[in-house]
């Protein structure tokens, strides 16, 4: 059977549904849209009952954040969109053959239009939000509200528009801008994340309080990591009465559970091989441990001194006896340096290094770079010109990075505030220092620096017009996507010929591909056919827009059956068609107006898991069911797709 595709992102507030009908059928029903056609609803009234010994209603006081837009910013959460991502070769470096992936368009379209393809994908999320200043900032998503209808929603003003109390602070508006914008997006990235992810988030005191809240609503308290803190400056400013020198950095994991957090790189001074042993240096550790219970009180000799040790007032040994036989007999036990002291156990470095042992991180960070080492850093790639405010330094993404995915050297690092594209370059540092294979997706919004210019404050106009400039140096557009990609392309570059002597450097994946958000590629009556009047059926020759090439339609493919963006695409010419085969035979695709029909068995030779064609490619209804034919025949297990 041929299947049409869907080309729209997933509809969340359906399966939300599906999962609330079968654990609570009852509370199913019906309602009508505003067409009056039935819909199935949830009666809340029901599902709260059957949640609670005590129905909790509306009015009642509980303990949460709230603000005004949440509701509408959680339903725009869960609302679909039909937007989709388009190719961009020629911003791209070495397209075919890379697995990072830079996209410029709203972070919230994106995550959305992500979320089948990297459903529980992603291992680390970094994010560095804008932080809330009080003035407004670029996302300006549907929720919006002016300064009149907030004052509304919060109960400032009485039935006839007069204020209830002077001097409203409109502070608590921009705090629901932010909030509100922050909310969304991090509603969909949790869904993005492994089971056992973590993200990273950066952000000052001026909202740390509130995004800890939002964070254990979507997390969950018992996943909160911790709160690192940052030294982001050493001078000190007199801005304010005491001089802010912190960053926080929010951690959260998706489940602390499953989480494998790791620390700093072992320190290989503390080790040393006293005793030639010949699994390597070693170093001791305590035996004792806080009363682990069971067989674990009880003396152990130290035959050099002829002395019985116990463990210190109120421990225990960490071991039983037999266990501790059994490390005392492979030579893992030690008598102190000198061999005349209490018992310790032997750790190997080696050992350590083979399982990814690392050491536990402080919560203060000091020694990670500055955002003044971070522009040096920007400094270098772009001729000494100071082109961004405050941009985080190598040192301290790949620091979180190595807390993140440590030895886990094929993991996806995602930035959905990419900025100038810090995490995209550490990620590539790291790989090259220790021959990973991490990949990065970065997303940005293409932010209009002519439009910046004229609303920035006097300290950041110098620094825009740098950008400009730069920008008219290299014929690019005035758009800060610009300077990312750009970062990107001359930071690969010179980590290559910083290593240039180190063995497998030419393998080292600094490239990127480049997709940009725009409208789908179908025309509107491929979602509403019932939309489609007899005056325009025979002006129509396809639900395709015009303009969009066969790059765009498999891009929307790709997203759509829920594939990654960064696999290894391959294009062939079968019988004069143009054919595109993904990973192998994860799919095949043609998007040819006239399909020869002896490519069929050519395709079905590859067995794929998918085909799509264009659903006007075949010139009868005969080639159709011959095609079905000819694929449950070759390839039974392969899905048919049209659009």
């Amino acid at each position: 059977m041929i299947e049409k595709l869907k080309m729209q992102t997933p509809n969340i507030t359906e399966q939300n549904m599906e999962q609330i009908a079968k654990l609570f059928p009852n509370v199913m029903t019906e309602t009508q849209d505003e067409k009056g056609n039935n819909k199935r609803a949830i009666d809340f009234d029901l599902l709260k009952q059957s949640l609670s010994s005590v129905l909790v209603d509306d009015a009642d006081e509980r303990y949460r954040l709230d603000w005004p837009g949440k509701k509408a910013a959680l339903l725009k959460a869960n609302t679909q969109i039909t937007k989709t991502l388009r190719p961009c070769r020629k911003d791209s470096v070495n397209f075919d053959s890379t697995e990072n992936v830079y996209i410029e368009g709203d972070n919230f379209e994106v995550l959305k239009i992500l979320q089948e393809s990297y459903l529980g994908k992603i291992k680390m999320i970094y994010i560095d939000p804008p932080y809330n200043t009080g003035k407004d900032f670029i996302y300006k998503d549907a929720f919006k509200i002016s300064k009149e209808e907030y004052e509304e929603e919060i109960g400032a003003v009485d039935k006839e528009g007069d204020k209830l109390f002077k001097n409203t602070d409109s502070n608590g508006r921009f705090h629901s801008d932010w909030l509100s914008m922050i909310y969304e997006r991090l509603i969909v990235a949790r869904d993005l994340l492994k089971d056992d992810g973590v993200i990273f988030i950066s952000i000052d005191d001026n909202e740390v309080h509130n995004l800890r809240k939002i964070c254990d609503e979507i997390f969950g308290e018992e996943n909160f990591v911790a709160n690192s803190i940052w030294q982001s400056r050493t001078s000190i400013s007199d801005d304010h009465e005491i001089s802010m020198n912190h960053n926080h950095t929010a951690i959260y994991a998706k489940n602390k559970n499953n989480l494998k957090f790791y620390g700093e790189k072992l320190n290989e001074s503390e080790y040393q091989n006293r005793d030639n042993d010949p699994r390597g240096p070693w170093k001791l550790v305590p035996l004792d441990a806080n009363k682990p219970g069971g067989d674990t009180n009880y003396p152990i000799l130290n035959t050099n001194n002829n002395k019985e040790y116990f463990p210190p007032e109120g421990r225990s040994w960490a071991i039983n006896s037999k266990d501790f036989k059994k490390l005392l007999d492979d030579n893992r036990i030690a008598f102190g340096i000198n061999g005349e002291r209490a018992p310790k156990k032997k750790l190997f470095l080696l050992e350590r290094l083979e399982k990814g042992d690392t050491k536990t991180p402080s919560s203060i960070l000091l020694d990670a770079g500055t955002t003044k080492d971070g522009s040096n850093e920007l400094n270098t790639l772009f001729e000494r010109k100071k082109i961004f405010s405050y941009p985080k330094p190598v040192d301290y993404l790949s620091r979180l990075i190595q807390y993140g995915i440590y030895s886990e050297k094929n993991q996806i690092v995602l930035d959905f505030f990419s900025g100038s594209g810090t995490a995209a370059h550490s990620v590539m540092s790291l790989n090259a220092l220790d021959g990973g294979d991490r990949k990065f997706i970065a997303i940005q919004l293409a932010e209009n620096l002519d439009e910046s210019l004229l609303k920035a404050s006097d300290d950041a106009k110098s620094i825009i017009k740098n950008s400009i400039s730069f920008l008219d140096s290299i014929k690019k557009k005035h758009l800060l996507t610009e300077i990312g990609k750009e970062r990107i392309r001359r930071a690969g570059k010179k980590i290559v010929e910083d290593n240039q002597d180190k063995a497998g450097i030419d393998k080292l994946d600094i490239g990127f591909r480049v997709y940009k958000t725009g409208s789908s590629n179908m025309e509107e009556v491929y979602y509403h056919p019932e939309q489609l009047s007899q005056d325009n059926l025979f002006s129509l020759a396809s639900n395709i827009k015009e303009e969009r090439t066969p790059d765009d339609l498999l891009t929307q493919v790709i997203l759509d059956l829920g594939l990654e963006l960064n696999l290894p695409i391959e294009e062939r010419t079968m019988h004069s068609n143009n054919v595109f085969i993904v990973q192998t035979n994860a799919l095949v695709a043609c998007f040819d107006d006239n399909i020869n029909i002896k490519i069929i068995d050519e395709i079905a030779q590859l067995k794929p898991f998918k085909v799509v064609f264009k659903d006007g490619s075949f010139s009868n209804s005969k080639d159709r069911i011959n095609l079905e034919e000819r694929f449950k025949r070759l390839s039974p297990e392969t899905l048919i797709t049209v659009i």
